[in-house]
């Protein structure tokens, strides 16, 4: 089957097929931030530097003005940018702790 752009999608068959190749994209995605969560673990000097609010917060502002740009609800890209720097926060503490803690 062939991927449309959204735009070009006539069925629900060929919008479905378009979110769950995008689904698989963004898993791959996520796998590669991980993967900096690792580096970040291994390199940040002590279990204290894991957490930064100043970084979140600059993150989540990256996100919010990309979202701006794009054209796309910035409050929801905020709000799912808050779950996935809490989420990769608790991974890389758990990276931490099972390195080095």
């Amino acid at each position: 089957m062939t991927i449309l752009p959204g735009p070009d999608c006539t069925t629900m068959t060929d919008v479905r097929a378009g979110v769950d190749a995008l689904d698989r994209e963004l898993v791959a995605l996520l796998a590669r931030r991980f993967a900096y969560m690792d580096a970040a673990a291994r390199i940040k000097p002590g279990r204290e530097a894991v957490r930064d609010e100043g970084r979140k917060r600059q993150v989540i502002d990256n996100a919010r003005a990309a979202a701006v740009a794009m054209g796309v609800p910035e409050d929801v890209v905020a709000a799912l940018w808050e779950q996935l720097v809490e989420a990769s926060i608790g991974y890389e503490l758990a990276r931490f702790d099972a390195t080095r803690g």
